[in-house]
This record gives C-alpha cells, sequence and structure tokens, in this order.
C-alpha cells in the first residue's frame, strides 16, 4: 500500500476494479461498480465481490493504525448479505472498533447507489511483526 496516497493497488484490487483508501485513523473505504464481469450465475454481484471489499477495506484500515515494521493479517470475517446488488456502485466503509496489541476487531458496512445497506461485516486481524532478515 502506497503512504504517499493511502492507496491499496495490488492484482486482486485491478481484477475487481476496486479502489480502496484509507480515510482516516483507524477507517478505510473500498468501492467498485458492479457490472456483468461480478455477476453469478442469477445476474446479481457474487457474494465474494463485497467479501473481498469487506477483507481489503478491513486491512487497510488496521494497516492505518499500526506503527512501521508491523503488518496484518486475517484471522476471520462474518458476513451478512441483505440485499443483492445488479450493477452500479457499492461503497464499503470500516472503521477499527477495537484496536488491541495483538488482535484488531473492525466492523464494515456495504451500501448500493441509494445508499441502502447491502452488507455487513465484522471481522478480527491479528497483528504482525515484520521479521528481520
Amino acid at each position: 500500500m502506497a503512504e504517499a496516497d493511502n492507496r491499496a493497488d495490488f492484482p486482486i484490487t485491478r481484477f475487481m476494479g476496486m479502489d480502496v483508501h484509507r480515510t482516516g485513523y483507524g477507517t478505510a473505504r473500498a468501492t467498485a461498480t458492479i457490472g456483468e464481469t461480478h455477476h453469478n450465475p442469477n445476474g446479481v454481484a457474487h457474494g465474494s465481490v463485497v467479501f473481498a471489499m469487506a477483507d481489503t477495506s478491513m486491512g487497510a484500515a488496521t494497516m492505518s493504525i499500526l506503527d512501521e515494521g508491523f503488518y496484518c493479517s486475517t484471522i476471520e470475517i462474518q458476513i451478512r448479505y441483505l440485499r443483492p446488488v445488479v450493477s452500479g456502485p457499492i461503497v464499503v466503509d470500516t472503521q477499527v472498533i477495537k484496536p488491541g496489541r495483538r488482535i484488531v476487531h473492525l466492523e464494515s458496512k456495504a451500501t448500493d447507489a441509494e445508499g441502502r445497506l447491502v452488507a455487513t461485516a465484522t471481522g478480527s486481524y491479528a497483528v504482525l511483526e515484520i521479521p528481520s532478515l
């Protein structure tokens, strides 16, 4: 993740057309515009799209609170899908709800273009020290 612009840019974000930014201390936002490439066989966004957006924004929010020399790894995420999305933008806003020295707890809310809640997620991330070589 580039420090200068607080943006996550790696293969899965480019593949999905997802944009992820740290929006502040302990917060992040993921956005994507849903189209046919994101659909499941039923013609709506596959659940993995919103899940990946939540996971990625949770990672970005966690990284925003960590000191240099540390990184994070997903322990678990629980997601609840509330309504399908066929097309248009999805926004996932994430915030740290309990920062810990070893585990960080977060929550995310995904909304559609009309601002309707489409999914909620909670997650826990391990705080890991970058090993010295």
